[in-house]
């Protein structure tokens, strides 16, 4: 059996990596000032025929284009998540995949659901028709091809390292798109012990070792452990536990509360 504890600066830098490529262009932070700040170019039609085009029967092509909106409809990022892993020690794409970001954004925040497919089904066609099978507020594209989870894209080295920068990777590209009301990851925040000046009450024994830690166990299974500090109420502090199984970087992932901030805490 291997075990390697990892320092908190390093669990930090990793994620501030992941964060640093994974950025929305400016175009599809704010989508509202982008529609209401334009004007109407469009030439003047020079006959009766083009005029008559203006009033024709049934929508615009340009109402049916998944293009970034604050209306809450689904369109396709421009951005490459897996930019992210040219970042990460011993990840990468597996040959002939690719993930893939759709984005929903509305008067409350935004939300993203990122997917790994085959580039051959990563076309605008297919990946449009996912949105438009979409029938409620909850439901997320699904394209043709889309692998049961994402990280079923990923490979690596098979390094102790490589497996914590996936737990991390994992976690952040799920975040990817999410703001304001819909963030979820981006309060939590990397932590070696529990903040003193917060009056713990304890759901579980309290942990011994807060660091850090990959462990390669002799049936090949690998665990990675971390534990974090949600600074948005109710603040919590987390033990995250990824089971990966051999050869795999797909890992069973639990995210348990192991304390809450007591009443003094605010």
């Amino acid at each position: 059996m291997s075990f390697q504890r990892y320092p908190l600066a390093t669990v930090q830098k990793v994620s501030q990596f992941i964060r640093e490529t994974l950025v929305l262009p400016p175009h599809e932070q704010q989508p509202g000032q982008v529609l209401g700040e334009t004007e109407d170019d469009s030439p003047l039609p020079d006959s009766l025929n083009a005029l008559g085009d203006l009033f024709r029967v049934g929508d615009m092509p340009e109402d049916n284009i998944p293009a970034p909106n604050a209306e809450g409809r689904w369109f396709v990022s421009t951005l490459d998540p897996a930019e992210a892993l040219a970042k990460l020690p011993g990840l990468w794409m597996r040959p002939g995949l690719r993930l893939v970001t759709y984005l929903r954004q509305d008067a409350n925040g935004g939300m993203g659901s990122t997917v790994a497919l085959p580039g051959l089904l990563s076309t605008t066609e297919y990946l449009d028709q996912a949105i438009s099978k979409v029938t409620a507020p909850d439901q997320v594209p699904r394209p043709m091809g889309a692998l049961p989870n994402l990280m079923a894209g990923i490979d690596g080295d098979g390094s102790l390292a490589s497996f914590l920068a996936a737990s991390i990777f994992t976690r952040e590209v799920r975040e990817f798109g999410r703001f304001n009301r819909y963030a979820r990851w981006v309060h939590h925040r990397f932590v070696a012990a529990p903040p003193q000046q917060i009056p713990w009450q304890w759901r579980t024994k309290i942990p011994e070792d807060f660091s850090p830690k990959v462990v390669l166990r002799q049936d090949a299974e690998i665990i990675v452990e971390f534990y974090t500090c949600r600074v948005q109420k109710p603040i919590a502090l987390f033990r995250h536990l990824d089971r990966y199984p051999p050869n795999s970087y797909t890992a069973e992932n639990q995210d348990q509360v192991v304390a809450i901030a007591g009443n003094a805490a605010g």
